[in-house]
């Protein structure tokens, strides 16, 4: 019952992020920007095992892969505008998995490991 809780939980975030954005981009804007479904993991998380060390963990990796993260919202709308939706997508979330990656390795070297 409680995962089934879970779900619905989070799957009515997102239903409704969408509908919002059907009626204004900025509002759905404002709701998808804020760190909703990492609030609802570390609640979940703490929920199922009380481990603040896992919570912590998490929250710095989401810290640091926020910035990565950026490229898709840059890039998106710059393909959009000569390819079709799908293609302009993938490249994209392409290029964001790439700057993931890129992250990785330099926060390694400097000794953050997530």
């Amino acid at each position: 019952m409680y995962y089934i809780l879970k779900v619905l939980i989070s799957a009515i975030l997102i239903v409704s992020i969408t509908e919002i954005s059907k009626r204004s981009t900025l509002m759905s804007g404002i709701l998808a920007s804020l760190p909703l479904i990492s609030v609802l993991v570390m609640i979940w998380i703490y929920i199922d095992t009380k481990n603040i060390e896992t919570i912590s963990k998490l929250s710095t990796s989401v810290f640091w892969l926020v910035i990565p993260s950026l490229i898709l919202f840059f890039t998106l709308p710059i393909f959009l505008k000569y390819i079709n939706f799908y293609l302009s997508l993938f490249c994209s979330v392409g290029l964001t998995v790439i700057g993931y990656y890129v992250m990785v390795i330099i926060l390694k070297k400097y000794g953050i490991n997530l």
